[in-house]
């Protein structure tokens, strides 16, 4: 095992951990956004505030936070981590079923309606969240397909909460009634996250699939507001929609939602079919930098995700400024880093195999053959992300390697290894030889 496997790498900003010490935040939303979740867009983040402590002119619902939450902090994950060395999981998304009803251009699980063979039980599952919490407490994202199309998502939202952990839900929210909604509440669920990757309806539809599924979403949307359920809305960026991120941003805004999150494209699933349609690195880059700056004024908990290298941008930028990348200026953007596979999050599919994230195309193991406790702890794989020391190419030279890390799964799905240089990173790092560390 690596020495740096588990060690303060994974909380980059070594002033930060020397002021804070082992002290963990109620909860990172950072690390919650970043789970790849149902059509690799539902990550959630549970409320905690603005991000730069900018105050609110309206009441946040829900929430880890209120109730003292603090995912991966409790004593297993203490014990784990001292036992170990290893960071426990602090944030799983778990894909309860494939089934959905819509077919998104860019959807990770491919997912379609219908019956997929081999899903986990609800014994099975609950075994396995029986496994999970002898070494964590994290927050579990159900997602799919769509989470809401499993009859039995409630059953499975009590046992997490039963034994501690923190249950929240992706969902395109097409399938929200009043009765789930009012469901949704009755069963503690704190957030869900709904993506709109247009703001017109029209062109919402065609990226998903369905006519009407844009006005299905929003008044899903409404409705679990009205219930008191926090809503997040994500939106994945490419050349067909990146010139109306500030128009879906401002839609959220409208909607009184409490979070916006942007997601760069990753060419996994059924994504894989828009290579043509995703933005070269330096409009992302554009694109990353303009969200720096409009994040200072939203109103909303708004960040990129799937673009490990937002955190060299604010770096870069802050630096430009004359300012210090703090906690007190830039709130848990400053606490956390860019990719968070294997350290502190990790996918698990509707069959139970075991994946850094949802995107991260290699099966390491399978919950039906091996505790999920142990696949966390001894896989190869995990193993070797948690060590940035392998990382290759420009990554490997980076100074921003421990806030950035590149996409993993970005680097699996175009060049075959999961060690390899960011792809759609244009800096190149001073240290930069052209040589590849690590080979």
């Amino acid at each position: 095992m690596a020495d740096n496997v588990g060690n303060s790498d994974a909380r980059p900003d070594p002033e930060l951990e020397g002021k804070f010490g082992s002290e963990r935040p109620a909860l990172d939303e950072q690390e919650m956004a970043e789970v790849m979740a149902p059509c690799g867009t539902e990550g959630v983040a549970v409320p905690v505030g603005h991000p730069a402590g900018v105050s609110m002119d309206r009441q946040r619902h829900g929430g880890a936070r209120s109730v003292g939450f603090r995912p991966g902090g409790g004593e297993a994950a203490i014990a784990y981590e001292e036992r170990t060395g290893i960071k426990a999981p602090r944030i799983i998304a778990w894909e309860i079923t494939r089934s959905c009803n819509l077919s998104c251009a860019h959807c990770r699980a491919a997912a379609e309606f219908g019956h997929y063979e081999g899903e986990l039980s609800l014994a099975e599952i609950k075994s396995v969240i029986d496994d999970i919490v002898t070494i964590s407490n994290p927050i579990v994202i159900l997602t799919g397909g769509e989470p809401l199309m499993r009859p039995d998502i409630w059953e499975i939202v009590d046992y997490l909460h039963e034994k501690g952990c923190m249950p929240v839900i992706g969902t395109n929210a097409t399938l929200i009634t009043e009765d789930i909604a009012a469901k949704m509440a009755e069963h503690r669920i704190p957030r869900i996250s709904v993506s709109i990757d247009f703001p017109t309806a029209e062109e919402h539809d065609a990226f998903r699939g369905q006519e009407g599924a844009f006005d299905a979403s929003i008044a899903g949307i409404k409705m679990a507001k009205a219930h008191g359920v926090g809503v997040q809305i994500n939106m994945t960026v490419t050349t067909l929609n990146h010139t109306k991120v500030a128009d879906v941003h401002d839609l959220a805004e409208e909607l009184g939602i409490d979070a916006f999150h942007i997601f760069m494209l990753v060419p996994t699933g059924r994504g894989s079919d828009l290579l043509d349609k995703e933005l070269p690195p330096e409009e992302y880059e554009k694109v990353l930098t303009w969200a720096y700056h409009r994040q200072k004024t939203s109103p909303l908990h708004f960040k990129p995700t799937d673009s490990p290298h937002y955190y060299r941008i604010i770096r870069q930028l802050a630096k430009a400024e004359g300012k210090k990348v703090t906690r007190e200026e830039y709130g848990l953007d400053a606490m956390t880093r860019g990719c968070l596979g294997g350290i502190t999050f990790c996918f698990i599919s509707h069959t139970g195999d075991i994946q850094p994230c949802g995107y991260f195309d290699m099966q390491l193991g399978n919950v039906k053959e091996q505790p999920f406790s142990q696949i966390w702890t001894e896989s190869k794989v995990f193993n070797e992300l948690r060590d940035y020391s392998l990382l290759k190419g420009k990554c490997g030279a980076c100074e921003y390697k421990a806030v950035c890390g590149g996409c993993r799964a970005r680097a699996l799905a175009v060049t075959g290894d999961y060690l390899a240089s960011e792809p759609y990173c244009i800096y190149e790092p001073p240290g930069w030889t052209g040589e590849n560390p690590g080979e």
